[in-house]
């Protein structure tokens, strides 16, 4: 018998290290070893944290974040990992609209939950960066969807992040759709601030919080604010 636990701690070694072929090959031994695909999705998402706090410390580049973010995806393409995600959601869970807010271009934490709702089963329609309030208003409008995400890394995108959920309240359209931010700046201060309903800022937390939602929607949960 492995040693399971040393598995995944160097599992999370290995992601926060940018070593893609270790990573792959171990995220596959671990799948064989029978551990839960989303305790798995945990595990990267650690590795995903220590190479953001790495960036933060300049000791990392944007290009490490955009190969961390290749590798978590890689893993998430395991055919072990695309067997039980359509297995276990073969309906799609919901709809989300998600982007990263006007004067904002950062896009690896936005990738990653993207990636992580897929794997649950969400229909995702991605914006991308630095989308407007009115490119938001507009999609919510077209597609209808259950969750508005919106990103931003920069502490300066809580005032566009406010002005987006009053561009929905104005157009009678906020009361149709949850509301989930997402960035390491983000408090319960600025939660009541921008007036969504929940914030996250852990892509994992966040992919976990808005299928707690969907349940609740088909009465399987009990639905609130975080």
């Amino acid at each position: 018998m492995k040693d399971l636990t040393k598995m995944k701690e160097s599992l999370v070694n290995y992601v926060e290290e940018l070593d893609e072929d270790n990573s792959i090959k171990l995220a596959k031994e671990v799948l064989n070893e029978g551990i839960d695909p989303i305790y798995l999705l945990d595990l990267m998402n650690e590795g995903m944290k220590r190479v953001g706090k790495l960036y933060d410390c300049k000791d990392y580049y944007i290009a490490d974040l955009i190969m961390a973010g290749l590798i978590f995806r890689q893993v998430l393409e395991l055919e072990e990992m695309t067997d039980f995600f359509r297995g276990t959601y073969d309906k799609k869970t919901g709809k989300i609209v998600m982007g990263t807010v006007k004067g904002d271009i950062h896009d690896i934490g936005k990738d990653i939950f993207r990636y992580m709702l897929e794997a649950y089963g969400f229909d995702v329609i991605d914006l991308g960066v630095d989308v407007s309030r009115e490119i938001f208003l507009k999609n919510v409008e077209k597609h209808n969807p259950d969750i508005l995400a919106l990103s931003g890394v920069l502490t300066s995108t809580v005032d566009e992040m406010k002005e987006v959920v009053n561009s929905l309240k104005e157009a009678h359209l906020r009361d149709r759709v949850k509301v989930i931010i997402g960035a390491n700046h983000l408090t319960h201060d600025a939660l009541k601030f921008i007036g969504a309903d929940a914030f996250a800022t852990d892509a994992s937390v966040g992919a976990k919080l808005c299928r707690e939602w969907m349940n609740a929607e088909n009465g399987q949960g009990v639905k609130g604010n975080v």
